[in-house]
């Protein structure tokens, strides 16, 4: 079975705090990659960016000085028509998912928000746990925060065996 792991499609990310027009622009090419898994039945698992009203307070929120993602607010939400049914919703601290390697992948693709934060940081996760699994980005359904960042994250993930499509 092939897995789709949605990263960080939530309002805040879209059209939100740190929006960007390049994340409202890959909406639709998302919801097309959604909606192929699961009509052919595969696993779909989202990840949410999940921050407490202290976030400001944190390592990352000194870092990034701009509230989202605040456990319970709108920008939380996974953006409007994205969730499908029978679907999964991890919700993460941080950048990355340490949580991976407690289940089993037979293949990965990943997609999201943002290339150069999450979205890179999940992917060498998955790969360090998981040495021997295809994993690929579709590099159309990712934006970064800029477009140069986004496209130095592709060039890192290709550089650790992952496919960027």
């Amino acid at each position: 079975m092939k897995t789709l792991i949605v990263i960080d499609m939530q309002r805040d990310f879209i059209d939100g705090s740190l929006g960007t027009k390049e994340a409202v622009a890959i909406v639709d090419s998302v919801k097309k990659k959604i909606k192929e898994y699961e009509e052919n039945g595969d696993e779909i698992i989202f990840t949410r960016d999940t921050h407490q009203t202290n976030y400001l307070e944190t390592y990352e929120g000194k870092k990034l000085p701009v509230e989202h993602c605040i456990e319970g607010t709108d920008g939380w939400q996974i953006f409007d028509g994205l969730i499908t049914e029978g679907a999964k919703i991890i919700d993460k601290p941080t950048f990355g998912y340490t949580g991976w390697n407690k289940r089993s992948f037979e293949e990965i693709e990943i997609v999201g928000l943002c290339t150069d934060i999450c979205v890179v940081s999940n992917a060498l996760i998955l790969r360090a746990y998981f040495p021997e699994t295809k994993i690929s980005v579709q590099s159309s359904c990712c934006a970064g925060v800029t477009p140069k960042t986004h496209n130095a994250a592709l060039e890192v993930m290709k550089m650790c065996q992952i496919d960027v499509k």
